[in-house]
């Protein structure tokens, strides 16, 4: 049934009762927003920090989900998005191309390492892990390994829910709700290294892909892919040369490695694209988000030119396609969104913060239910746990009670926006944006210590 609406006017409460009425959010228990507890309504963002329909001020501490690198509020986006709107402001890429989908494809190709030079633009992430394991099958089975049809993934790793990419999404959780799956999916252990035993090499963990490879025979396997650090679970990251190992076990049985970087390319790690940070080579990347610092929706699959080869040749093509990729708007975004990078060294400035990031976070170790802090960048993690000694977690109703019985609603009344997540052991996980610098780490330190002294004292004692 139709209501009317205030015709985008309405505030306060008129606003909350449209939005139960009317608006489905992503991956939200709907069922638990009421008088006491309030959809979160934002209206405004500048630099890094947004405001809701109250006038409360936050600090985005997680770059509206690791995608506003470059700051909210950039004006220059605007006037990109405004000039190529008078000039083009649609078509497809079809059997067609326009210039702003031609100048950033030539721009990705430049700054993506070695031969990753075609491509395949996307209208997000999960689209853009689709297209990579759709073109992974396809490339085999068009040098006559049909049977090379599964994708190696890491335990507890999202990869996004479309179906492809929800069968190499290690998310128990997520993937039991929609099956049966896309085939093909197969997972290995992740490298939560906190959870590593001490007397193991970690680099049993690259092994494992071998291994895994091996188990499921060769010949069936397309692609690995893996985050540079794992989002899921909480900024996991490499142990060192575990990525060299996994290209040299990739090669040694003609296995395509996808570098998912949806969440970590753009900066984040302080590099364009992270696998330069951990010095690897990809034969395919993927990403989105920060591509346009959110402005626009905006994804791509960048894939080496070997890769590209079989369907350049006759009347072959890759089947497969979104309207909107390559949108001459999101192009243009995505351009000034790039220029913006470089002409105020964001990578840089992460690497040059990154340390000082970090370390107000590990000032954090002395409360009890703080267990570990970990990450890269502009990407960090803290794991919280019962016993720091055992290392002994919180599960069900107690993680629960900790995440969103308290954290959650505790750290947004007092101003700071980032993710109590539950898809692994219990963590925090703050991804601000690139702009941030020693003002905004104090403010997290100065919400996150009586927030988390409060939960050890409630969880703990």
């Amino acid at each position: 049934m139709s209501t009317e609406t205030s015709g985008g006017t309405a505030t306060g409460m008129d606003l909350q009762d449209e939005a139960r009425k009317h608006l489905w959010m992503h991956f939200s228990r709907m069922g638990g927003y009421d008088d006491e507890h309030q959809i979160p309504i934002i209206t405004r963002g500048e630099g890094c920090y947004v405001w809701d329909d109250k006038g409360n001020r936050y600090l985005d501490g997680l770059s509206g989900l690791f995608c506003v690198n470059a700051g909210h509020g950039r004006t220059e986006l605007a006037e990109a998005a405004a000039r190529q709107y008078e000039e083009l402001d649609f078509f497809v890429i079809w059997s067609y191309a326009h210039p702003r989908a031609i100048e950033l494809a030539s721009k990705l190709a430049s700054l993506t390492p070695g031969d990753l030079n075609k491509v395949f633009f996307t209208s997000g992430g999960a689209e853009s892990v689709e297209s990579a394991i759709k073109l992974s099958r396809n490339y085999h089975r068009m040098r006559g390994n049909g049977q090379k049809t599964k994708i190696i993934a890491r335990e507890v790793a999202y990869h996004g829910t479309t179906l492809g990419a929800l069968s190499a999404t290690g998310i128990t959780e997520l993937r039991s709700q929609f099956e049966p799956l896309a085939p093909g999916g197969c997972h290995v252990p992740n490298t939560n290294l906190y959870r590593h035993p001490d007397d193991r090499d970690p680099m049993i963990l690259a092994e494992a892909i071998d291994e895994r490879i091996c188990f499921e025979g060769p010949e069936t396997v397309a692609a690995v892919i893996l985050e540079p650090v794992q989002n899921a679970g909480g900024c996991f990251v490499p142990p060192d040369g575990y990525f060299q190992r996994v290209r040299e076990i990739c090669d040694e049985h003609d296995v395509l490695l996808i570098s998912d970087e949806v969440i970590c390319a753009w900066g984040r790690l302080g590099h364009f694209f992270a696998c330069d940070r951990f010095g690897y080579q990809p034969d395919i990347i993927t990403t989105a988000k920060a591509l346009t610092s959110a402005n626009v929706p905006m994804g791509a699959m960048i894939a080496s030119d070997k890769l590209a080869e079989p369907f350049e040749e006759g009347n072959n093509s890759f089947a497969h396609g979104f309207t909107f990729a390559g949108h001459p708007v999101a192009a243009a975004v995505a351009l000034a969104n790039i220029e913006l990078y470089e002409k105020e060294d964001l990578c840089g400035h992460v690497l040059a913060k990154e340390g000082e990031f970090r370390a107000m976070l590990e000032t954090l170790r002395d409360i009890p239910i703080v267990g570990d802090v970990r990450g890269a960048g502009f990407f960090q993690a803290i794991e919280l746990v019962k016993d720091q000694g055992t290392k002994e977690t919180f599960e069900g109703m107690e993680a629960e009670n900790l995440l969103r019985g308290f954290l959650s609603q505790e750290l947004y009344k007092r101003g700071l926006i980032c993710r109590a997540d539950d898809r692994g052991d219990p963590v925090i996980q703050l991804a601000p944006p690139l702009i941030c610098d020693t003002e905004q780490f104090q403010e997290m330190h100065d919400v996150l210590r009586p927030v988390l002294e409060e939960a050890s004292v409630r969880m703990v004692n």
